[in-house]
């Protein structure tokens, strides 16, 4: 156990640290930036850099076509890629930060599965009974999505976390997590069994996870409700702080433990609920994104994880959406696969080190 004495110095900066960590944040803005710029250039058809800054200011590029694939395709797309890796990287700190475990994340702990189950509530169903009537109802269908998919979220999590208060044990709580994931899967299947060909086909390429599918129509939701959260989420810093040192300290600054974390829960699913919903169940992201801004940054405050967590969220995903892309020519690779591969070392590395003290200070 920490003294009270470490536990306030915990979260102290040194100016020159302090310093250090804001260039290192500067960089990754500029690398942020720049991979996003390299994600609008790069595809079947490769537009340069400079003639992608002509069109995102409203100029005319060398050719007219260029201007419709930037701002029909890949833009929409390069958008959610940033949203999706901000918002997963940022719902995975949350939850490791709230379970106290290193291995938390949406995917791993079943939560993503838990928003597919809302999202095959809604499209499956619907799908059966009024093929038309997501396509009729337009945004409020996509509201509908959002909805359903952070509710989805929210129940495992839910019940992850009333779990994780009579299971100490950190591999017995990812396994209750791969359980609840594999019973909603289950229910998921029985759907499947009495939903159309169509609507079992467009599920299965939705599983793959995707960042290409994501409309303008859909991104008029998806932006709002993932920036509101991630200033939520921002504004939650010296709670998650709090919570990290133990749930005493936490109440001696006056926190309220179950209001604190009912809200962590809440922003966390729809963090996880509002990307899975448009984009699909993307794997491993929201595991190893805040352990590589832990190791970069050498913290454990949330005042300056959450913003290199966004940050980093977004240039990996960035990465990974255009991996997808070039990895083979004339065909798009599923992201899931990249997605795991970029995770896979790092959840391996965390699992290595599980027993480690330095990320999760008690």
């Amino acid at each position: 156990m920490l003294s009270n004495q470490d536990k306030n110095q915990t979260f102290s900066q040194h100016p020159k640290t302090t310093a250090l960590k804001t260039l290192v944040l500067v960089i990754l803005v500029i690398s942020l930036i720049f991979s996003f710029l390299l994600d609008l250039a790069l595809g079947s058809v490769d537009i340069p850099i400079n003639e992608v800054i002509k069109i995102l200011l409203g100029q005319e590029p060398e050719k007219v076509t260029w201007t419709h694939i930037i701002l029909k395709f890949r833009l929409p797309k390069a958008l959610t890629a940033t949203l999706a890796g901000a918002a997963l990287g940022v719902s995975g700190l949350q939850m490791q930060t709230l379970f106290k475990n290193p291995l938390a994340g949406p995917f791993v702990l079943g939560i993503s599965s838990g928003a597919s189950l809302g999202v095959a509530l809604v499209v499956l169903t619907a799908s059966a009974t009024t093929p038309t009537l997501l396509a009729d109802l337009g945004i409020i269908s996509d509201f509908g999505l959002v909805i359903a998919a952070s509710l989805g979220a929210a129940s495992v999590l839910g019940m992850m976390l009333v779990v994780s208060r009579r299971v100490q044990d950190t591999m017995t709580l990812l396994i209750l997590g791969l359980l609840f994931g594999y019973a909603t899967s289950a229910i998921v299947s029985i759907l499947l069994q009495f939903s159309s060909k169509e609507g079992i086909q467009s599920y299965i390429v939705w599983t793959f996870g995707s960042f290409a599918g994501v409309t303008w129509r859909q991104l008029v939701v998806l932006i709002p409700v993932i920036l509101l959260s991630l200033l939520a989420a921002l504004l939650q810093s010296k709670s998650l702080n709090a919570l990290l040192l133990g749930e005493s300290y936490a109440r001696s600054l006056g926190l309220t433990v179950q209001k604190a974390r009912f809200s962590i829960i809440t922003i966390a699913s729809i963090l996880a609920g509002a990307i899975t919903a448009f984009c699909g169940p993307i794997a491993f992201l929201g595991v190893a994104i805040p352990h590589l801004s832990r190791s970069l940054f050498n913290t454990s405050d949330h005042r300056i994880l959450i913003p290199s967590v966004i940050i980093m969220g977004a240039i990996l995903a960035l990465f990974a959406d255009l991996f997808s892309q070039l990895a083979v020519s004339q065909m798009v690779l599923p992201l899931n696969a990249i997605t795991a591969l970029i995770g896979t070392p790092v959840v391996t590395w965390v699992i290595l080190r599980r027993n480690s003290r330095n990320s999760f200070p008690s």
